[in-house]
């Protein structure tokens, strides 16, 4: 349910969007950039011993406006992306003796892969001028996205991910403006396959971006 709600959400505003009576092109972006980001499963608060995953993420963005209330903007920003995922299985019990051919199983998923995640992913932004030129941005992304290899948590094929990120943004100079935040984020296929046990991962981002005349 909690997926359907955000995928109606993000379908709404992206309608808003592309459906403005502004006459110039409905799909140029006010502003567009791109961001690098670092996350792993291995930090205190959510590190889990079956397994080790890290992910070094490049996204290109396109930023656009969906007006304002009070003192908080809300733009939509929309991400195609790669991920370079390295992943291990230390846990070699978290492959049940139940599940068919477990031996090959635990002996495929013990050894490190990499793998690679394409995607598309749609986040709202909700911005807030804290002082000359400098800004807090929270963003809740949904992306839609292709892994392509199995692993012991999660199939090969569609997946889902879901992220949460915090940071700050500084105009340096006129119309050009640096990022530096925080992530939070989840990667799953809402079972449409087995198995389904997905990832959690926290990391930082650093992006570049520029306003487009």
């Amino acid at each position: 349910m909690k997926i359907r709600i955000l995928i109606l959400f993000f379908s709404i505003i992206s309608l808003n969007i592309f459906s403005q009576s502004d006459k110039r092109s409905k799909l140029k972006p006010m502003k567009i950039g791109f961001l690098y980001a670092y996350a792993s499963n291995e930090y205190f608060f959510h590190d889990d011993p079956d397994y080790t995953y890290s992910t070094n993420t490049l996204k290109g963005q396109a930023f656009y406006n969906l007006g304002n209330w009070k003192k908080l903007n809300f733009e939509l920003i929309v991400q195609p992306q790669v991920q370079f995922i390295k992943h291990q299985l230390i846990n070699e019990q978290f492959v049940l003796p139940s599940e068919k051919n477990y031996l090959e199983k635990r002996a495929e998923f013990t050894q490190q892969k990499s793998m690679n995640l394409y995607g598309l992913e749609f986040g709202l932004i909700l911005r807030k001028n804290i002082f000359a030129k400098l800004d807090i941005l929270a963003t809740a992304g949904l992306g839609f996205t292709y892994i392509n290899t199995r692993t012991e948590r999660l199939a090969k094929g569609f997946t889902f991910i879901e992220n949460f990120s915090l940071g700050i943004e500084h105009q340096f100079i006129k119309d050009h403006c640096v990022y530096l935040g925080t992530t939070i984020g989840h990667v799953s296929n809402l079972n449409f396959k087995q198995p389904n046990s997905g990832y959690n991962i926290l990391g930082f981002e650093i992006g570049y971006s520029f306003y487009i005349n």
